[in-house]
């Protein structure tokens, strides 16, 4: 049987978080971006033609990198 490839979330899956947890952070930071926030990571100007502008493949690089600044609180289990 093959082997799952591990998407963008593949390292943040381990720590904990859902899929929907991992959409949700890029998303909001996405939107941030395309709201004019400054980029996290440093990117030349051809990283930013190689990714054609698209503020959600920045945004999936900075959570790739681990950078994006957001936590993710659940509410505690009732006993």
């Amino acid at each position: 049987m093959a082997e799952k490839s591990k998407g963008i979330e593949g390292s943040r899956v381990a720590d904990g978080l859902t899929k929907y947890e991992v959409a949700r952070m890029i998303g909001a930071r996405a939107l941030q971006i395309s709201m004019g926030a400054p980029f996290l990571l440093k990117l030349s100007e051809d990283d930013i033609v190689k990714l054609k502008y698209n503020p959600i493949e920045i945004a999936k690089l900075e959570f790739a990198k681990g950078i994006i600044p957001m936590v993710v609180k659940r509410p505690e289990a009732a006993k």
